[in-house]
């Protein structure tokens, strides 16, 4: 089988998340259908790959396996946020999505890279482990835990990147929730992740200022290029 290494970079900006989720369901049924029709055809055409990157208004997203009580507002308080809630079929439980927060949706078709999706959720990890170190910040992993983390291996350990992802014929679709300039009050509504002792921290929070978004959306996206060997 050839390997198509070529993926499409898109930014979409401040983005819905409901409208990004359904853009994001065409882009991965499209991918599976392709696989599909390769498979039926007997042929061997290459499966597109995207890298999608996006902003989302404040809303809060629970997974397949998360508890509804983990999200601790109402409606009305909700509505007080300007946050909205949606029930979705990545893995993992809940978390929060808002301005400042890179969010990444790969939409790969691991056949091209490697079909191992730890392997996908560690490559991940690394790249934005990769990012914090050319800012001073060590980011490293939980044992036991997905996503990225500042002090892992002490009662400090605060959780500043989020992963959920979804794989169905070795496509891939969700991804990654990185915390640059997040306003991290808006976790304190939840129970992130369904872990209730545990902090969540940004970029922000960690070097005492804003961050330039775009140049750490850049250096984000040049590693998880370089990792996974990507030809854009």
């Amino acid at each position: 089988m050839n390997k198509n290494k070529k993926v499409i970079i898109q930014d979409w900006g401040l983005l819905d998340y409901q409208a990004a989720w359904e853009r994001q369901e065409m882009i991965f049924s499209s991918t599976v259908d392709a696989k599909v029709a390769n498979r039926n055809n007997n042929v061997d055409r290459p499966v597109p790959n995207h890298l999608i990157v996006v902003e989302h208004p404040h809303v809060y997203t629970l997974g397949k396996s998360g508890k509804p009580e983990n999200l601790l507002l109402d409606e009305n308080e909700l509505k007080d946020k300007r946050a909205t809630f949606y029930k979705i079929n990545r893995g993992g439980d809940i978390t929060y999505h808002g301005p400042g927060q890179i969010v990444g949706y790969p939409i790969l078709d691991l056949d091209n890279f490697f079909t191992d999706i730890h392997l996908y959720l560690r490559t991940l990890e690394q790249a934005v482990i990769d990012t914090l170190a050319e800012y001073g910040i060590q980011g490293g992993r939980y044992p036991g835990y997905t996503g990225v983390w500042l002090d892992p291996d002490n009662d400090k350990a605060r959780k500043i990147c989020a992963l959920g992802v979804r794989c169905s014929r070795w496509v891939t679709m969700h991804g990654f929730a990185f915390n640059v300039n997040t306003d991290l009050d808006y976790f304190k509504n939840i129970i992130p992740c369904g872990i209730d002792d545990k902090d969540v921290t940004s970029m922000k929070r960690e070097l005492g200022r804003e961050v330039d978004f775009d140049e750490v959306k850049q250096i984000l996206l040049k590693n998880i290029i370089t990792l996974f060997g990507m030809e854009v």
